[in-house]
């Protein structure tokens, strides 16, 4: 197919480029309203019990978690005065009256101790603004710098998870903008250093364009018929500039090595399309598998990477398949230039490495597992405020509410009591009261503090109109910078009247971590096995995918201790500019996880095919290594240095998840290319000598083998 290809593009090179530049110019038209279709998320995971009592408080009790949060300031100095009640009851009226607001609690009309500062100069306005995450942040986007006022009476900050999450998503915006305006620019030059010919760096570029643009196009596309988040158009813009040019630099330097043989030119292009072009598709395979193993996860937003790894991979591998041979049938004369030397420094680096390959291996796994040993302290947490900035304006308020209140009543725990008004409810108000990390429990009955009634009924706010009763379980501020899902986990272990649903938000990012962490196994082996399968079909080795991904896993190891060692523990968190909390949110290193091992898997793919590809020629192993990483191993280098420096430039931003993503990934990027590929690959399977190479008889038939070079050179010029 690969053969047919280069010939078609070497025969028809003028049709395929004009329609190459109309599909781009398509793709690009289309994709451009990309933001426009694609969602926003939160953090509930479908059909668990959050969820389901979320659903049970819109539709019965009106009704649902407060997630927008008014931090008034009396100018007086006393919340409880004359002037500023007044005030305050007026700026709740004007809430009710907004759209998407269903349910305005004030300070003033609930007098509840949790929604007073314990100084008394601020207190809580809470609103539930209802619709889907885009919708409400939207509309928060006008709303927010509105509320945010001064007057005579009051001074207003606006807070709260949706506040939060939509200044995340502003930030992400614009971090990821940023980043791409110094990223292209600094791409564009190396990949001419590299190439040294300024004509293979624009082709190279065009791929990873044509990468980027398709990629929206089909996440605009998908999004017309399922969910699609906005984050995934940040790993379509990275991921499609980084494989668009790893897979353009390999067909690049193969068309330069055949015609440093003394190959003609429509010959060379063709000989490019079937070597390198098979390579490419291995490792778009490999990395497409890698994202969609994200699909196990129930997360429209974790679903949308794992879309946009698959447009990313087609798009990426046409051109460099299609496109790029088209391009060197035509203007191949400006991208060539001498042969490379025949050694180099990694290559050399590799054969010292094989005549002390005890040695060597022992010393960089040395070096490997002190780097990963932070891994060993890795604590899950949930995300809040400090993702954002200092000086953010709802960090802000976040920050000023942790210090002067003692509860979080942003963050109160839903429970809902099955049908009718069951017995038994002031009991087990009065239990919950009593649990650690609990401030108060607002009940039909009135308001319980440890153990005690402190408070007047509540009949009309907790009473559905069918007569079920819903409490509100109102957190300390220290419960929520501990262990969050054992506070959910108290609550729910506690003996009720009646089956209950336990949500809020606290509920519902319980219930994420639960989810997610109990799919994880699966993701995982989904992409261990099938890389495995792929890396075996290529290679036709039972050893060769097993040490593969044994490598992989100890690259990994090294990315997720630099997540413990600088983000969960605060080391460097001063030159990098964020605030650590402890704990590290677990959907980023899954989401990493799935993206590291693919791209570390996509340079293994093109290291391994020339190896194979030379001991299929020699039948010595050592030698076939070493020629491997001379011909490989600097354009693997190069490769990754450029993808590495894509996803560096994330370091620049503010939001906490972004910097995670891209120095965690472009280290792992860097150790892969380096100390993984060329010393301990070769290392390994020097000490395996010919099992490098064994395999079961009746397995070995399922190797998909390439094409002898001889065949198809007789048969189309002959």
């Amino acid at each position: 197919m690969l053969t047919r290809l280069g010939r078609l593009a070497v025969r028809r090179s003028r049709a395929v480029l004009i329609g190459f530049l109309l599909a781009l110019l398509g793709l690009g038209a289309y994709g451009a309203g990309a933001q426009n279709d694609l969602d926003l998320s939160r953090w509930d995971a479908p059909g668990t019990q959050s969820v389901r009592a979320g659903d049970v408080l819109r539709d019965d009790f009106r009704t649902g978690n407060p997630n927008l949060a008014l931090l008034v300031t009396a100018r007086d100095g006393d919340v409880d005065s004359p002037r500023t009640a007044r005030a305050a009851r007026e700026l709740a009226a004007e809430m009710a009256k907004l759209p998407l607001v269903t349910d305005v609690t004030s300070y003033w009309d609930a007098s509840s101790a949790a929604l007073r500062g314990e100084d008394g100069r601020r207190a809580l306005i809470l609103v539930r603004l209802e619709g889907s995450a885009t919708a409400t942040r939207e509309e928060l986007a006008t709303l927010s710098p509105e509320l945010t006022r001064t007057t005579p009476a009051l001074d207003v900050r606006v807070g709260g998870q949706e506040e939060i999450s939509r200044q995340v998503g502003e930030q992400a915006r614009t971090d990821f903008l940023r980043a791409e305006a110094f990223a292209l620019p600094a791409v564009l030059l190396l990949l001419v250093l590299v190439y040294r010919r300024t004509a293979a760096a624009l082709l190279t570029v065009a791929v990873g364009l044509f990468s980027v643009l398709g990629t929206l196009a089909g996440l605009r596309a998908v999004a017309q018929v399922t969910e699609v988040s906005t984050f995934a158009a940040n790993l379509a813009l990275v991921l499609g500039l980084g494989l668009g040019i790893d897979y353009s630099l390999f067909v690049i330097n193969r068309y330069r090595e055949e015609r440093a043989a003394g190959h003609a030119q429509p010959e060379a292009v063709v000989g490019a399309a079937r070597a390198a072009g098979r390579t490419v598709v291995f490792s778009g395979v490999t990395v497409a598998v890698s994202l969609c193993a994200l699909l196990v996860f129930p997360f429209f937003f974790l679903s949308s990477f794992a879309y946009a790894g698959v447009f990313v991979v087609l798009t990426a591998v046409a051109g460099a398949v299609l496109f790029l041979p088209a391009a060197l049938a035509r203007w191949g004369h400006r991208v060539e230039r001498p042969a490379a030397p025949a050694s180099g420094f990694w290559h050399r680096t590799a054969l010292a490495a094989m005549r002390r390959p005890l040695l060597a291996g022992a010393g960089v796994v040395a070096v490997l597992l002190v780097a990963a040993s932070p891994l060993l302290g890795l604590r899950f947490g949930l995300p809040d405020e400090r993702t954002l900035p200092e000086g953010t304006s709802s960090r802000t308020t976040s920050e000023i509410v942790h210090r002067e209140f003692a509860a979080e009543p942003t963050d109160t725990v839903q429970v809902v009591l099955g049908e009718g008004e069951p017995a038994g409810t002031r009991a087990y108000a009065t239990a919950l009261s009593r649990l650690p990390g609990v401030f108060q429990v607002d009940a039909p009955e009135g308001t319980f503090r440890q153990g005690e009634r402190t408070g007047a009924p509540g009949q009309d706010r907790l009473t559905a109109p069918d007569g079920r009763v819903r409490l509100a379980v109102v957190p300390t501020q220290e419960a929520m910078r501990g262990d969050v899902p054992a506070l959910v986990a108290g609550i729910r272990d506690t003996p009720a009247p009646a089956p209950v649903l336990v949500g809020g938000y606290p509920g519902e990012t319980t219930d994420f971590r639960a989810t997610l962490l109990d799919r994880l196994p699966y993701a995982v082996g989904i992409v261990l096995v099938a890389t495995y399968v792929i890396l075996f079909l290529m290679t036709g080795s039972v050893l060769l995918p097993a040490k593969a991904t044994v490598l992989n896993l100890l690259s990994l190891s090294v990315m997720f201790g630099c997540l413990v060692w600088v983000f969960q523990d605060g080391h460097l968190s001063g030159p990098l500019g964020f605030t650590p909390t402890g704990s590290i949110e677990p959907s980023i290193p899954v989401l990493m996880f799935c993206v590291a091992y693919g791209l570390s898997m996509d340079y293994e793919v093109f290291l391994l095919a020339r190896i194979a590809e030379e001991h299929e020629r020699t039948g010595d192993t050592v030698r076939a290594v070493g020629e491997g990483i001379r011909r490989s191993a600097p354009l693997i280098t190069a490769a990754a240095g450029i993808l590495a420096l894509s996803f560096l430039s994330y370091a620049t931003g503010g939001v906490v998840f972004l910097k995670e993503l891209g120095i965690g990934t472009a280290l792992t990027i860097l150790v892969d290319a380096t100390l993984i590929r060329v010393v301990l690959l070769p290392v390994t399977m020097r000490l395996a000598g010919r099992a490098n190479w064994w395999a079961p008889r009746p397995l070995r038939r399922l190797r998909v083998k390439e094409e002898p070079a001889a065949d198809v050179r007789h048969r189309e010029y002959a």
